[in-house]
C-alpha cells in the first residue's frame, strides 16, 4: 500500500473555528442599532396618529348619536346630562320625551388614553362640543398632548 504524505493530516489541522469574536459581536449589535433607529421613530409616530385617529372617529360617532338625540327631543342633552343621556334616559329636568328606546350608543367610550369625552353644551365652537384633552389631560398642548374636539 502506498502512503501518500500529503494525505496524512492531522487533527489539529482540521479544528474547527467555534464561536464568534468580540469584535464581529460588536459588529452586529452595531448593525441591530443603526437599523433600530432608523426604524423605531417611524414606527412609534404611528402609534400616536392612530391615536388621533381613534378620537376623530370616536367623536363622529358621538356627535351623529347626539344629532339623533337631538331630532328625537328637539334640543341636545344639557352638560349636566352628559354623553350619558345618550346610553340611558336622563331623569334630571329638561326630560327626554321621545328618548329612543335602547338609547343612541350601546355604551359611552373612551378616549385612547382611557378617559372620558367631555361635552359642553351650549358649546365653544358649536351648539355641542365633544372633545377630549389628549394624553396629558389637560387643557392645551400641541402634538399628542394637544386638545382633540368635534371643531376641528
Amino acid at each position: 500500500m502506498r502512503h501518500n504524505k500529503n494525505l496524512n493530516l492531522t487533527y489539529t489541522s482540521f479544528k474547527l473555528k467555534v464561536g464568534y469574536t468580540l469584535i464581529e459581536i460588536m459588529i452586529v449589535i452595531a448593525i441591530i442599532a443603526m437599523l433600530a433607529g432608523l426604524v423605531l421613530p417611524k414606527v412609534m409616530g404611528r402609534a400616536d396618529d392612530a391615536a388621533k385617529v381613534a378620537v376623530k372617529q370616536d367623536i363622529a360617532t358621538i356627535s351623529s348619536a347626539l344629532k339623533l338625540y337631538r331630532l328625537d327631543n328637539g334640543r341636545y342633552p344639557t352638560t349636566e346630562q352628559g354623553l350619558k343621556a345618550l346610553v340611558e334616559k336622563p331623569s334630571a329636568v329638561p326630560t327626554a320625551k321621545n328618548w329612543k328606546d335602547g338609547g343612541y350608543l350601546e355604551k359611552i367610550p373612551k378616549d385612547p388614553w382611557g378617559n372620558e369625552y367631555q361635552y359642553i353644551t351650549p358649546g365653544i365652537h358649536s351648539d355641542a362640543d365633544i372633545f377630549t384633552y389628549g394624553k396629558d389631560k389637560e387643557i392645551g398642548g400641541e402634538g399628542i398632548n394637544a386638545d382633540i374636539g368635534n371643531w376641528e
